[in-house]
């Protein structure tokens, strides 16, 4: 799909009788990988997700994306946050794959073709979980599984002394960042999961309305590109009143 070098394979899966075809792509991103093969990567995934299925797994290396709160603090996992949502695609893996961290991915722009998700421990000397699922051809409706914090309800009292009883000092002592990052992030997510209950999220706010054809999704895409330049000092806020 792109002359840049990126470490991708796409297969077309024929669809049983009355069903579309389903696009499936498996890539690895190198952790040192540059800005110009990240932009290749995120051609390829955009020209994918305007197949009537698409279905994307591999390892993408991005340690600090929360995918919760659909926040990173590193600039290219921001950027591969925005390539998700520009391209209106679920991320339905939702348990740590490696130490913690969730560096592998499925990626698919319906809630149909994927069913079945399991981690199933990992394979030799990988340190990588496997993980094991379902591709579907003949795409049915399924229940989403995704769920959202009710902070409404929380115990924060609770959380504050669940977090504050833990002696940091010797807990992170001689630990390197990302280590101190993921035994935080452990038990920060411990401490959540105690005292903020969830609910479950409605599927339909997953799926591209009906109404958002291309030439509309182009100008929603202009528009964050105008608010991001204008954010950044790059755009005038005359252009960006214009563009908008």
């Amino acid at each position: 799909m792109d002359e840049e070098p990126t470490e991708c394979l796409w297969v077309r899966i024929k669809g049983r009788a009355g069903a579309g075809d389903i696009i499936a792509g498996v890539c690895y991103r190198p952790s040192d990988q540059g800005d110009l093969a990240d932009e290749a990567l995120y051609r390829q995934i955009g020209a994918a997700s305007r197949s009537q299925a698409l279905v994307l797994m591999g390892d993408f290396n991005h340690l600090d994306i929360c995918w919760r709160d659909n926040a990173a603090e590193c600039k290219q996992s921001r950027k591969f946050l925005e390539c998700v949502d520009d391209n209106f695609l679920l991320q339905v893996i939702e348990e740590p794959t490696r130490r913690g961290a969730m560096l592998d991915l499925i990626l698919t722009n319906k809630e149909g073709p994927v069913g079945d998700v399991k981690l199933k421990g990992s394979l030799g000397c990988s340190d990588h979980e496997m993980v094991e699922f379902r591709i579907l051809r003949s795409v049915r409706r399924a229940c989403s599984k995704l769920t959202t914090l009710e902070f409404r309800r929380a115990d924060f009292g609770l959380f504050r002394d669940l977090l504050g009883r833990i002696p940091w000092d010797k807990a992170l002592e001689g630990r390197g960042a990302q280590d101190s990052w993921l035994i935080f992030k452990g038990h920060l997510l411990q401490a959540q999961e105690r005292c903020i209950p969830t609910k479950r999220k409605s599927s339909k706010t997953t799926k591209r309305p009906l109404w958002m054809n291309k030439e509309l999704l182009g100008k929603v895409k202009q528009k964050k590109e105008a608010y991001r330049g204008w954010k950044q000092g790059q755009v005038a806020w005359e252009e960006y009143r214009e563009t908008v």
